[in-house]
């Protein structure tokens, strides 16, 4: 079973892309959604696991919300308020939030800091 991370932008993407190895599969709404988009997210999923990580702003919520209708099973993954988006929010922020969802078994950490 592949899992899929539906995100909004490539910025989203790459900087998610980083921190996971690549069995995880990311997804971009490139900032909207239409039928046609919404379709060929709906066949890529398919019955797959999928999570959505949507940027915490009003463009967000809305892309989040349509999603939900789309696939209710999804799992949902969050950054916090005042963060500039999922680009934006600090790596260690990210890796909780994808071990929060369940997903340790996928993240590449950073290697601890050399101290001489």
């Amino acid at each position: 079973m592949t899992i899929f991370i539906i995100v909004e932008g490539k910025n989203d993407r790459s900087k998610l892309r980083r921190l996971l190895q690549d069995d995880i599969r990311i997804l971009c709404t490139f900032g909207t959604l239409n039928s046609t988009k919404l379709e060929s997210l709906r066949k890529e999923v398919r019955d797959d696991e999928v999570y959505l990580f949507m940027d915490n702003d009003s463009s967000g919520k809305k892309i989040r919300g349509v999603l939900r209708d789309s696939f209710p099973d999804a799992g949902h993954i969050y950054t916090r308020r005042g963060y500039p988006g999922v680009e934006g929010t600090p790596d260690e922020y990210l890796i909780a939030q994808l071990e929060k969802a369940g997903l340790e078994e996928y993240i590449i950490y950073p290697a601890p800091p050399l101290y001489s």
